[in-house]
């Protein structure tokens, strides 16, 4: 009897441990289907750069047992402890003998092997330590020929080791977050991973299947094979959390087409790239306009202290903060329940004591602020505020970024509620929003546009451009929103006129 797989903290110090460790065990259902296609071919071995809990090992030897197979078992970890549950759920010693206790991407192993699988460590860009971040994109640009961007995870670099360790014609099944083909790192990587491999097929999984129900990530497996590339790519969306099909499928060697438990669809690699690994094929119309014919976008304003910077009016009276210094502004996404910032909308975010003014002092010396801000200041550098990572490289460290008010604002981090929002109070948004600035400045312009921004037809388009988490939520950069696709009808319906322009709007930033 296997011991229950992972019990996930909902919070807390454990939880947390959790993220800097990017431990999140591979359900059975999964590993056993990853399991069966990286040894379809035949190979006598599995490889796993990240053995964890020991879910594909357990998976290789059911496969073993059932097919009379001798299947011999190596890996790498780097975290010892983790074996000691890979041991409760029924490995022996003798299973985990050939394990390297080591880092795989910065120490790897010799290689090459025919068969490998991994549910790599998800630890996000901004937990990595600037030393190991340089030695990756070290790693990363020797590989592909540049470094990637600096906002790609540990996850990436495994897939890239694991690439190099690969035998030919030998398969690998990865399970990753979806960053791995939406990152901005993604046209890059999956440009050399499709020049030299053979994408084989990509699995992803309908909110209500996740494999990690809890995890706010939207995972996605990767099937390739060392192989000459071809044109086509199978594309699967499981629809049922723990359904026999995946594996049906997988052990068929991809060729079976007609399953309840999920939907197969054959792509042609060049559409299932461009539209996105993680994304169904575009159903809607292709659009001649983009947002960024008509508004610029900018992200709101990071503080690096909001528990400082952000104040509510209570706060900023007995501080005795003069109202120069004050700006009003708006910080989480749910605050924000409609599709509207009004006057009664900070009215009532007041009334519940909820912050609404950006304390926002400019860049003169201390010594020339009335003597209250002077006070509140000296208290932040007793705060050690001056030497948060964000606030550091500020100068002076007090002189908080600036940005026009953005007549339309973008709340990006929505479960289902991405939206676009018009700023009738004259806020500043903070970094749960993105700031959109249309191009032109008339009410009308604005109006008209934020008609077209709001409209189902658009909103749906999110999808296209968006990086996808965990229960449907969705994050736009601001990049990625300037080539949102606007329907053409709606654009026509409005009257609205690109208006390119080549200056550069005058949005001052600290």
């Amino acid at each position: 009897m296997r011991a229950p797989l992972q019990k996930l903290p909902p919070s807390g110090p454990e939880r947390e441990a959790l993220r800097e460790k990017g431990q999140f065990w591979t359900p059975d259902w999964v590993a056993e289907a990853m399991t069966a296609y990286a040894l379809a071919a035949g190979s006598d071995s599995l490889f796993d750069p990240a053995v964890g809990a020991g879910a594909f090992f357990l998976a290789a030897k059911m496969i073993g047992k059932k097919t009379g197979r001798r299947i011999k078992l190596v890996g790498a970890e780097l975290d010892e402890t983790a074996l000691l549950q890979a041991r409760q759920r029924g490995l022996s010693a003798r299973d985990l003998s050939h394990i390297s206790l080591t880092d795989f991407v910065l120490n790897p192993p010799r290689g090459p092997y025919s068969a490998i699988v991994a549910n790599p460590p998800y630890i996000r860009h901004h937990r990595l330590p600037q030393s190991l971040k340089g030695r990756l994109r070290s790693f990363g640009g020797r590989v592909i020929g540049r470094p990637l961007d600096g906002r790609a995870g540990v996850h990436i670099y495994f897939l890239l080791r694991a690439l190099q360790l690969l035998a030919p014609a030998g398969r690998l099944a990865f399970i990753m977050p979806a960053d791995t083909c939406e990152g901005v790192f993604a046209t890059r990587l999956w440009s050399w991973i499709t020049a030299r491999y053979r994408l084989d097929g990509v699995v992803t999984f309908s909110p209500e299947a996740s494999p990690f129900p809890g995890v706010d990530t939207n995972p996605l497996i990767f099937l390739i094979r060392n192989s000459r590339p071809v044109k086509t790519v199978a594309w699967a969306r499981c629809l049922k959390q723990g359904t026999r099909d995946l594996k049906s499928w997988m052990s068929s060697d991809l060729r079976k087409r007609c399953f309840k438990g999920i939907e197969i669809t054959q792509r042609p690699l060049s559409e299932a790239l461009s539209t996105g690994l993680s994304r169904a094929p575009q159903r809607v119309p292709a659009s001649s306009f983009i947002l960024s014919d008509f508004a610029k976008v900018l992200r709101g304003i990071a503080t690096g202290a909001n528990e400082y910077f952000f104040l509510t009016s209570k706060m900023a009276a007995e501080l005795g903060i003069p109202n120069e210094f004050l700006k009003p502004a708006v910080g989480r996404t749910r605050e924000v329940q409609g599709d509207e910032i009004t006057d009664e909308t900070l009215a009532l975010l007041d009334a519940k004591g909820r912050p609404t003014l950006l304390f926002s002092p400019n860049g003169r010396p201390i010594q020339d602020f009335p003597p209250s801000v002077r006070e509140y200041l000296k208290r932040g550098g007793q705060l050690n505020l001056p030497n948060r990572p964000l606030i550091a490289s500020r100068r002076p460290w007090y002189k908080m970024e600036v940005r026009q008010v953005p007549p339309i604002l973008f709340a990006y981090l929505g479960r289902r509620n991405a939206r676009f929002i018009r700023n009738r109070a004259g806020v500043m948004p903070l970094t749960g929003f993105l700031c959109v600035y249309p191009r032109e400045s008339s009410e009308s312009f604005v109006d008209r546009l934020w008609e077209v921004l709001s409209h189902p037809e658009t909103v749906q388009n999110l999808g296209l451009v968006g990086k996808s988490y965990g229960s449907g939520a969705i994050k736009v950069e601001p990049r990625a929103l300037e080539r949102l696709p606007l329907p053409a009808n709606l654009v026509a319906r409005v009257g609205l006129e690109p208006t390119r322009k080549t200056e550069q709007l005058e949005l001052q930033m600290a």
